[in-house]
């Protein structure tokens, strides 16, 4: 059993042979969960992260509509820059 300390920030190192035997690398997504007093920490799979960030996109409206044909694509991606520029530009006349 390996103990670890709480830090001032709340911040906990794991242990060498804990990171090794859970397979975990920089950059991994821990899921923690609390039952009770317990805390568990499950790594997560790229995929579920990349799905984490997805729906995140959804709920926050960041989604782009769906087109018949490439061309209807492109005129909207144009007209979303256009938009974009129009913006910026009038950020600097104000």
């Amino acid at each position: 059993m390996a103990l670890v300390t709480v830090k001032t920030k709340y911040q906990v190192t794991l242990p060498t042979a804990v990171r090794k035997q859970a397979g975990l690398a920089v950059g991994d997504i821990l899921e923690a969960k609390v039952e009770g007093k317990k805390i568990t920490l499950t790594p997560k799979r790229l995929l579920d992260r990349e799905l984490a960030l997805a729906l995140e996109d959804v709920k926050r409206g960041r989604v782009s509509p769906t087109f018949s044909s490439a061309a209807a694509g492109l005129r909207w991606l144009h007209a979303e820059v256009r938009k974009i520029k129009a913006k910026k530009k009038a950020k600097k006349l104000a």
